[in-house]
């Protein structure tokens, strides 16, 4: 192949990735996702030493040891299209020589980790319990723009999911992608599975109405009822579908594990959740390494 060019592998002054701020030297095989450029000091706390630290617009890098294994905690921001970037930049970490600008013979395989907060859809899970995404539903359109084979994605789920939900002609075709199983046999014992659905948005991609009525008004009840492989759709968040069809179409692996704080069936929502997820983040980390 030909050199990527510099307009389509942008790279910072110093060589590393541009919104990243990171090389393959700087970046471990297993990664931490998280939202909250805050959260990455969870994991400074936690870690044995610091390897590597950068900061760029809301993403904070981290790289350093826990246990004797060598972790990275990346902030990403909100939403499918910050997560676009990251994971895109993850890859080109691993996988493409930065110094020649050409992708490199041997793949490396990336564990990705998302630990998120999310809203539950159902009473019977409540604020402050921990679940992981054996599916995710993408309603955010993104991997609609990314060639791929359709047996990496799950065509069968999202034909049962297009017959259930009946959505308008206008919105995004959504999608359907599998979790690592990898990943989930090591981290997600004990936890609730299920089905994650991820939203383009906060407000009315998620059936909130604040001053503007959301279009799909069934949204939320819709989603709640929709089954697949024995599991219901648990909750609704703004960024796994991307990460899992990114990773899947890039041959890595990826697993969400989310903190629930709010209840969208009973209307609860837990404020302080610093401890919580400082305990699960420590769970997660223990079962890695």
């Amino acid at each position: 192949m030909d050199n990527l060019k510099s307009s389509e592998l942008v790279l910072a002054p110093n060589g590393s990735l541009y919104h990243i701020h990171m090389t393959g030297d700087t970046l471990a095989d297993d990664i931490f996702l998280v939202g909250d450029p805050e959260r990455v000091n969870m994991f400074k706390e936690l870690f044995d030493d610091i390897e590597y630290e950068s900061m760029n617009r809301e993403i904070h890098a981290l790289t350093g040891s826990y246990k004797g294994h060598r972790f990275t905690a990346l902030s990403t921001g909100m939403g499918c299209d910050n997560i676009d970037i990251v994971v895109t930049e993850l890859d080109a970490a691993a996988n493409i020589d930065l110094g020649s600008r050409t992708i490199k013979n041997d793949h490396r395989t990336l564990n990705m980790i998302r630990i998120g907060t999310s809203g539950s859809l159902h009473s019977e899970i409540p604020v402050g319990s921990l679940v992981a995404s054996k599916y995710a539903i993408g309603l955010d359109g993104l991997l609609n723009y990314y060639s791929h084979d359709d047996s990496q994605l799950e065509e069968p789920m999202t034909q049962a999911f297009l017959s259930h939900m009946q959505l308008p002609s206008r919105m995004a075709r959504p999608y359907c992608v599998k979790a690592g199983e990898s990943l989930l046999r090591r981290v997600a014992d004990g936890m609730t599975h299920g089905i994650t659905a991820t939203a383009p948005g906060f407000y009315a991609p998620q059936g909130r109405h604040i001053r503007i009525a959301p279009s799909l008004a069934d949204l939320n009840e819709k989603l709640a009822t929709f089954q697949w492989d024995g599991l219901k759709v648990t909750n609704l968040e703004m960024e796994t579908s991307a990460i899992y069809g990114l990773a899947k179409i890039m041959g890595h692996n990826a697993l969400t594990v989310c903190l629930i704080i709010a209840n969208r069936a009973d209307g609860t929502f837990l404020n302080d959740y610093h401890e919580p997820m400082r305990d699960a983040i420590v769970r997660i980390m223990d079962r890695l390494a």
